[in-house]
Order: structure tokens, then sequence, then C-alpha cells
């Protein structure tokens, strides 16, 4: 993914240059550095998602395979630099011979993937960091190794460090982009994992094949010659910068950028519910302004003339990006209540440009274009990945797990004018214009700092209302970490990561969350002692299980931490903390059934979210319920939510030969389901929950509320109009017999929202 980094040499003006565009220098190479863009983003979407399959989607595993990735493409441009060196080397030639590695480790890639997990099953997270990077090394080194490859060739040819750069970075990010809304708007949705990955092999063998004919075509001397231009002056002598700062600029420049980029994807996340096309969108909408960005720097090779100009430029571009950066989250919080999320991509695209600008500038003003442009380009873009990787790191995993996001915002938009006020001792202004120029950075940090609060006032509310938000909408209580975000109504209404989780109520006489369900436990398992529950939320459906009187061991496995905090101050269910049955566990949940293989249970339970949500799929497809059926003891079940799918329900009952439906959830087992009302009832009449009996059989309320539950077991397969129906396997297989069923590879319906 591309960051935010440095440029080349100063006085233009003294720079001899017989081929000015960088179209007549090697135009076609950009178009295949474009279609070169394109597969590698729809590789990044597609791998991440196999890899979290594989490895878990919490938190520290999810930072560890984009870490990969990025140290992947930082190591590559090392290489990038060290081939572009040597003269003699047909760099077009070894660009195409990269593409048709790539390509040909696509066509495998998935199989390595499931290969790879299957040897290394529930590995740690340093662990799964280092075998992602084993799995990626080789595509993505080879991925970051062209940009330096191709620059260094154009340079040869037109001279111009910041040209070649800038259309380079350009070209290969809007692929980049395009192939985000492609992957957002169909072709997830029509062609899922591994036939994703196909076509992008394809474009890969294709722009290898074109590459390589094209240069064998192409006379000698024109293709790879070595520069005939006039000597120009060293960037230590002509550049207000030399090009170890131009180093860490550039690191901490891509620092800045992905770490806004996790702010935004934050709430974006958030507003839309954890829709899997929302990332897809914003990073198309980041990586359509990092290229605009880029193109917009080429109007600036002929017009300017001087070092020092460039690096007011550059000053300018990093002062204009942090401001914008810091409103892009009240420019998303007024747009989702009047109109509609997708309106602020703009606003993302035009923050994203002028870090984008960033790169060809820095470049322009400290690498001069000799036989060292590749390799200090290399430099600068490592530095730039590994600034990239930082911030991904340091905002997602650390800042957001100890601060408001609001917090986060200000600090980052503090640390890009920071930086701007530091550059401004290099830009050797007059007095007056140094001190407007800091004037101006001091005043808008400090508009930052002060206006942060209204600017930012009830942004979930927002952001989950939209259009319903009334000013004095107000939660009861919002916990912020680096797992995500919860919000919780005053009323009592579990919200997790912008959309409905549940509710506090454990009350089966004042069922206000369907929590019917968890008491039927005993009505389909004679005898769940132990039983395993994935997913936590209010803690209500933990309650109600953890007291039933046949469990003797609860274990839950939650992958956010801050439910705990909620529960801790909840009355109904705060005593689960504290109960001596219940273990839980803070993980995720698929990566925990793999890492505890010899575990098995009575019952597995699962309220899991919306079947259409981002990774929803990863407990709900064949392969998941192939892995759960590991952990069943004879007769076990496993009881989870379909939210209403019939692509749920049919997987469900595609993979296990026994089962049921009850409400909108699927009770499935690999033996017959041993189904009475009459131990339910005497289970019923023993539970009781904080020593308090769930039925006082002497209330006529209790006595009429027992009879309606009890009801539901008389409603197998019959056309009932209440939501607490039972529906057979046999039934559920007739009524779903054209759906399609949920694998890994096709995510269920998580690209179709």
């Amino acid at each position: 993914m591309p960051g935010v980094s440095a440029a080349a040499p100063a006085k233009v003006a003294e720079q001899s240059s017989p081929i000015t565009s960088p179209f007549a220098a090697g135009g076609w190479a950009y178009t295949f550095f474009f279609f070169s863009g394109f597969p590698a983003l729809l590789y990044q979407i597609a791998w991440e998602r196999a890899l979290f399959t594989m490895y878990g989607v919490n938190i520290e595993s999810v930072t560890m395979v984009v870490t990969a990735f990025m140290l992947g493409l930082g190591l590559g441009s090392l290489l990038g630099g060290v081939i572009s060196r040597r003269q003699d080397w047909p760099l077009l030639r070894i660009f195409g011979l990269a593409e048709l590695t790539i390509g040909l480790y696509g066509f495998f890639s998935l199989k390595l993937f499931h290969w790879a997990a299957n040897l290394t099953a529930g590995s740690p997270p340093l662990q799964t960091g280092l075998l992602a990077l084993a799995l990626v090394a080789l595509p993505t080194g080879l991925m970051g190794a062209t940009l330096p490859i191709l620059v260094s060739y154009t340079v040869r040819l037109s001279h111009e460090v910041g040209t070649s750069v800038a259309a380079f970075y350009a070209a290969n990010t809007l692929g980049s982009a395009v192939a985000c809304f492609c992957a957002g708007m169909f072709l997830m949705r029509w062609l899922g994992q591994a036939d994703t990955v196909a076509l992008a092999a394809i474009m890969n063998l294709l722009v290898g094949t074109c590459v390589l004919a094209w240069s064998f075509n192409r006379p000698l001397a024109k293709r790879d010659a070595a520069p005939q231009c006039v000597p120009l002056h060293p960037a230590s002598e002509s550049s207000p910068i030399n090009f170890v700062l131009a180093v860490v600029i550039s690191g901490l420049a891509g620092f800045i950028s992905l770490a806004y980029e996790i702010v935004w994807y934050r709430l974006f996340s958030f507003t839309t519910g954890g829709v899997a096309k929302s990332f897809a969108f914003l990073l198309g909408a980041y990586l359509a302004g990092i290229a605009g960005g880029s193109i917009l720097t080429n109007y600036s090779w002929g017009r300017i003339k001087t070092g020092q100009t460039f690096m007011r430029l550059l000053i300018a571009t990093i002062f204009g990006a942090n401001l914008v950066g810091f409103l892009v989250a009240p420019f998303l919080f007024s747009l989702v209540v009047r109109v509609s999320y997708l309106w602020s991509l703009p606003a993302i695209s035009i923050a994203a440009a002028g870090l984008g600008a960033m790169f060809p500038l820095l470049c322009h003003i400290s690498i001069s274009p000799d036989e060292r442009v590749g390799s200090r380009l290399s430099y600068l873009y490592l530095s730039n990945i590994v600034g990239s990787a930082l911030g991904s790191y340091v905002s997602g995993f650390l800042l957001m797990d100890v601060l408001p996001l609001r917090h986060v915002t200000i600090v980052l938009s503090l640390l890009g004018l920071g930086l701007a006020g530091v550059l401004l001792l290099h830009a050797e202004l007059q007095k007056p214009a140094f001190i407007a120029s800091v004037v101006g950075i001091f005043s808008v940090a400090l508009f930052v700092v002060q206006f942060s609060q209204p600017l930012f006032h009830h942004m979930y509310e927002k952001m989950l209302l939209k259009n319903h938000y009334l000013p004095n909408a107000e939660f009861g209580a919002v916990v912020e970490n680096r797992s995500g975000v919860i919000a919780v109504t005053q009323n009592g209404i579990v919200f997790g990561g912008g959309i409905y989780d549940g509710r506090f109520n454990v009350s089966l006489v004042n069922d206000s969350n369907g929590i019917q369900r968890p008491f039927a436990l005993s009505y389909f398992h004679p005898n769940p002692e132990e039983v395993l529950m994935i997913g936590l939320s209010s803690g209500s459906w933990a309650q109600v299980i953890a007291n039933n009187p046949q469990v003797k061991h609860l274990t839950i496995v939650e992958i956010n931490p801050g439910y705990l905090r909620l529960i801790a101050h909840s009355e109904e269910v705060s005593s689960l903390l504290q109960n001596p049955r219940v273990r839980i566990d803070i993980d995720d949940g698929r990566r925990w059934l793999i890492r505890h293989s010899g575990q098995k249970y009575d019952a597995i339970v699962m309220n899991t979210t919306y079947h259409w949500r981002s990774n929803a799929s990863n407990l709900l497809s064949v392969e998941f319920l192939q892995l759960v059926r590991q952990h069943l003891k004879p007769g076990g079940v496993h009881f989870y939510n379909t939210t209403d799918s019939n692509e749920v329900m049919a997987t469900g009952v595609k993979v296990f030969p026994h089962g049921m439906r009850l409400a909108n959830f699927m009770v499935v087992s690999d033996e017959p389901l041993q189904l009475s009302s009459q131990r339910w009832l005497d289970v019923l009449l023993k539970y009781s929950i904080d020593g308090k009996p769930v039925f006082d059989l002497s209330q006529e309320q209790h006595r009429q509320r027992l009879g309606e539950v009890l009801a539901m077991t008389t409603t197998m397969d019959r056309d009932v109009p209440t939501f607490f129906t039972l529906e057979s396997a046999g039934h559920i297989r007739t009524r779903t017999a054209g759906a399609r069923i949920v694998t890994d590879d096709n995510m269920g319906t998580e690209w179709l929202q």
C-alpha cells in the first residue's frame, strides 16, 4: 500500500534535459505500471482476507499480517535499488520478469497459504507475523522493487527524477485505486477470493509478457542507454536539505499518512456498520488522492526554478494536508447526518493528495538524476514504507487503546504541523515571511486543539443515527480501544462497531432481546455440562447460560475486551465476571478453536453478528462448521445465529446431517437432536440468576409467560406468525434448495451490502 515519501534535485534551470515529457521518456512504461498496480491491490485484499481467516481478525493478527506486507515492499525496494545501479542491465526486461514471477506465484498463492496455515495452526502472534512475511516476501518484494527499477529506467531517458517519480507513483496508485473500487463494487462479489487472485495473476502475466515483447523489439541504444546529459549539481550542493534528512522526512510522512488512514477507517467502519466494501471504498479514495497529488506535482516542475521554492511548496503541502486531514472527520459527521458518508470520500482524496505530493516533491529536492537515482529512491521508499507500517501500528495498536479517536486525530495533526514547522528552518525565508509562517502554523495548531471538542461533539451518535440524529441524543457509555468502538444507549441497547449488538437484559418474563433462545439450551441437549460461547457482547447470553442448572463450565471467547468494562458496571450481568464456572479468553474465535484442538464441548453457542458484515462468514462458512465439528462431544450441538439468512441456514444443514431452526438460530449436530419439552420445563423451574428465580409461579404473569415460552415446542414446521418457531432440517433443505452455500472463498453475502 503506498504511503507518502520524498523527492529530487533542486536547480531545474541548470538541468539539461533532451526529453522533458514523461511520456516521451517512457509513456508505455507508465501504462504498464498502472496495470501492475491494479492486481497488486487485488492481491492485498484477497491475501490479507485469506490470512485473517486462518490467523484471526483480532488486532494482534491483523497488525502482524499488515506489517508483513509492508516489510515485504520495503525490502523489495532495497533490492530494486541495487538492481537499478547496474548500468548494463536491461531494466525493462527485469520489470517484465518480475511481473511474470508475481503472476505465477499468484496462481498458487492461496493453496500455499492454506498449506502453511495447517502446518502452523495456532501459532502465537510473532510466529504468525514471521510466517506471513515468509508467505508474501517474494511477491511483495518484487512489487516493491519495481518502482526504483522503472524510475531509474526513465531517468536514463528524461534525466528528471521528480517527473519520473511522480508519474510512476501516480500510475501505480491510480491502478490500485481503480482496483479497490472494482473489488468493492463487483469483483469480490462475483468472483470470490480464488478467482479474484486468478484474475490478478493473469493481469501480471499479461503485463510481463507485453513488457518483454516491447523491450525486445526496441533498439538497444534507445532501450536502456546510460544517461547522456550534462552533469548536474549534486543534491548535497543544490538541495536545501541533505539526503539523510530527506529519508527521515519520508518516514514521518509515511507514518502520518497511514495513521490518518487508520483513523478514517475506524470512522468509516462505525458509520457503515462494518460492511466489507467500506474499506475498499476508503482505500480507493485514499489511493486516488495519492495519485492525484503526484500528478499535480508534475505541473510544478517546469514552473519552479529553485530548490528553495520547491522546499516552500513541500512545507505548504504538508501544512495543507494535515489541516484537511484533521477536518475529514468533522466533515464526515456533518455529511452522514444530512446526505451520505460516501460524500466524504472526496475530502479523504483531497487530504491524501497533499500526502501523496510529498513523495515526488521530496525526491525532487534530494536526489540527483545520476546512476544512483534508483538506489537513493529505494532508501526513501523504504523509509516511507517503514514509517507507514509504524503509523499503522502506533495509531491502531497503541494510541487507540489509550486515547479517544478525537485525541488521536489531534496528535496526528500536531505531528504534521510540527513537521512543517521544523522544515521552515530550511526554507531560508525572509524574517517577515518566516514570522508569518510560524504564526500561521501555530494558529492552526491552536485551532485543532481548541475546536476539536465542538467539531467532534456527539461524533458516534451522528455516525450511528445519521439522518435520525437529534442534538440531544447522547450515548450512555462509549468504550474505545484498539479492537473497536462499543456504544450503549441510555436504555441499555449495545452497538458494537456501529451495529446492533444486544441489550442488557436477562429476564425471560420481560424478554426484550430474544433471551428465550439461550434459555432453550436444555430443550435440545439433554445435559449441556461443558459449553463454549464465542462472542460476549453485553454478557446477557453468557449470564443466562452460566446460570443454567445443568452447565458446569462455560468458556467464553471474545475478541474485544472493551465489553468487560461495560459488563462490570451493569447490575444484571456484572456477577458473570466473578462466576467460578466462567472463564473468559480474549481472542479471535476461529483462531482460538484452532489453538485448542483438544477441547471438546457439549454445546458451542454463538450469537454472531449480521451475516453481511465484514469477516462474519469466518464464523458461518463450511470450513468453520467443519472446524466446530472437531470440538463437539458425541451428541454435541452447535447453536448459532443466522440473522435470518437462508444461505447460512442452508450451509448448516449441508455440513451437519441433523439440525433445526429455532427462531433465527440454527441447532446442528452429527447425531439426532434429543428434544424434550418436559426436560426443558424442569430446568426452567430450577433456573435462578443471582439468587432470583427466573419464574415465580405464584405470579400470574410468570405462569402465563412460562406457557408462552413452552408453546414454541409445538411449532415444528408449522406456519405460525410468531418469531419463536421451529423448523426441521428436512424442511430447511427443501425451502433453501437454491441458496448458495457459504464458504471461505465466496465469503457469503459480505460484499453484497
